[in-house]
Formats: C-alpha cells, structure tokens, sequence
C-alpha cells in the first residue's frame, strides 16, 4: 500500500468524484483553466509576500524616524544647557 500524501486527502475532501478519476488515470479536461487557476494563486501569493515585506519595512522606517526625532530633540535640549 503506497502512502498518501496531503493533497490527495484535500482532493478527496473537496470532491470524491475527482479524485477517484484522478486515481484512475483520468486527466481534466479544462487543463487551461487549472493552468490559469494556478498562475492566479502564484501571482496572488507573491503579492501577500511583497505586502508583508513592505509592511515591515514601514514599520521599520517608522521606529527610524522616531529616533532620529528624539535624537534631535535630545540633542536641541542639551545644548541649551
């Protein structure tokens, strides 16, 4: 008995018919819209990762400018003194 991986038991969740043609050697029909449909989550998965990134990196700006204000002041106070 071979194992079974995740993916099949999504697939088997998700529609027994499927993936009992799938066991049986059957391929889809609407190979072009899977294609499409894949290339859609690829895109859509870069730009989940290019918002995350992006959202550090303002978090990060943000604490940046946040000390070079208190340096400044800090610095404006002293030489009051």
């Amino acid at each position: 008995m071979r194992p079974i991986r995740a993916s099949e038991l999504g697939s088997y969740l998700y529609c027994r018919r499927a993936w009992g043609y799938r066991q049986r050697g059957f391929t889809p029909k609407n190979q072009a819209e899977l294609a499409a449909g894949t290339e859609l989550h690829r895109r859509h998965g870069r730009g989940l990762l290019i918002a995350g990134f992006l959202r550090t990196l303002a978090w990060l700006l943000l604490l940046a400018a946040l000390v070079a204000l208190a340096a400044y002041f800090t610095s404006t106070l002293i030489q009051q003194f």
